[in-house]
């Protein structure tokens, strides 16, 4: 039987040591790397991310990695999943900064605002929160869980242009875009590797479902 190759993008930014970790209990090996003949290989690609929207885009024009990811990702079209911060550099740019993001999704990165709201709810969101399927299509999230519940910590939000690459959606004071979904290229804002059970049952669920290939 084939084992599919998972690369986790190593650019300085992310808990990629967690998202391994969470593979390796849930019956796969990745790689953390830069090394382009590594990336090149991969069937499954995860783009982590803790930290600035500057810096991350920083990093990955510092590494020369776009031009890789972009052929990966674009051109021969091999799944990416991107996590908090790695999900948000996947669209067009942030609030929280001036540099361009990827622009591989439409829409823009907006800071929660509650100083009008009565709520009054605490920035950054942290927390554990439901996260509800947008997609009819809902295979990924499909982990065999009565309700999908993961740890939050961001104080940025996805908004969208084409509501139809919602892949799922999450209420903290509005209902924000917490994945993503435009044909292989997937994302979350949450954090799976920090999301127990819900984050073992996902990643599993996502290498099978990205790469046809079982644990």
């Amino acid at each position: 039987m084939k084992h599919s190759t998972i690369c986790i993008i190593d650019y300085g930014l992310g808990n990629s040591g967690s998202i391994q970790n969470m593979l390796k209990r849930v019956g796969y090996n990745c790689t953390i790397t830069n090394r382009p003949e590594e990336l090149n290989a991969a069937d499954l690609l995860f783009l982590p991310g803790v930290g600035s929207f500057d810096d991350g885009m920083s990093n990955l024009e510092k590494l020369n990695l776009i031009p890789i990811l972009e052929k990966k990702v674009l051109v021969e079209k091999t799944p990416l999943v991107g996590i908090c911060l790695g999900m948000q550099l996947l669209l067009n740019g942030s609030e929280e900064g001036e540099k361009a993001g990827l622009g591989w999704v439409s829409g823009e990165c907006k800071k929660f605002n509650f100083d009008a709201n009565a709520s009054r709810l605490r920035v950054p969101h942290m927390g554990w929160n439901l996260i509800h399927a947008s997609q009819t299509d809902n295979s990924l999230l499909d982990i065999g869980a009565p309700e999908l519940r993961y740890y939050f910590v961001h104080s940025y939000y996805a908004k969208l242009e084409d509501s139809s690459h919602e892949l799922c959606s999450t209420n903290y004071g509005i209902n924000f875009s917490s994945g993503i979904r435009k044909e292989n290229i997937v994302g979350f804002q949450f954090h799976p590797e920090k999301s127990h059970k819900f984050g073992m049952l996902l990643f599993k669920n996502l290498v099978k479902q990205l790469t046809c290939v079982k644990s």
